[in-house]
């Protein structure tokens, strides 16, 4: 098996981070390991005329703190080691994960597709192609997966049953 000790949970503080949170500090509690929960603050450009201007982000790091503190009032059980990087999320992500030496990435994903996906990137499927360890991503609570399944299920035998 796989041993767990380090686990790095990049997040946007979006519902499927939330979701991917979750199930890291569920893995951690059951393999004694720490969470690493990392966010990036991305740059904010802005181009005038023949040249770009760097801005003030509008999500500083102190705007973040709320969210932390209540994510990491949500498991007081598990090791949580807070940090904050300004940058490009993949290539950030990318570093810590090395620094660290993580056994494991775990991070949430819109699951955006066709121009979604082109306008936006798709920050999930770069830290999968370069990551350094294996890395699980989550689109959504896995009781609501099982849920939907079910539900599946019993709509296809319900013509049965008649």
């Amino acid at each position: 098996m796989l041993p767990l000790r380090t686990i790095l949970h990049p997040t946007d503080f979006s519902e499927p981070c939330g979701h991917a949170f979750r199930l890291a500090c569920a893995l951690a509690r059951d393999h004694k390991s720490r969470v690493i929960l990392f966010h990036v603050v991305p740059p904010s450009i802005i181009a005038y005329g023949v040249g770009a201007v760097a801005m003030e982000p509008w999500e500083t790091h102190e705007s973040c703190t709320e969210q932390v503190r209540k994510l990491k009032a949500m498991e007081p059980r598990v090791e949580i080691e807070v940090r904050q990087g300004d940058g490009e999320a993949v290539p950030e992500i990318l570093r810590v994960a090395r620094e660290t030496e993580c056994d494991l990435i775990v991070m949430g994903t819109h699951g955006r597709t066709g121009l979604g996906r082109l306008l936006m990137g798709s920050v999930a499927e770069g830290v999968m192609r370069k990551a350094p360890c294996p890395v699980l991503t989550v689109k959504m609570p896995f009781a609501e997966a099982t849920a939907s399944t079910e539900e599946m299920k019993g709509k296809a035998a319900e013509p049965a049953l008649r």
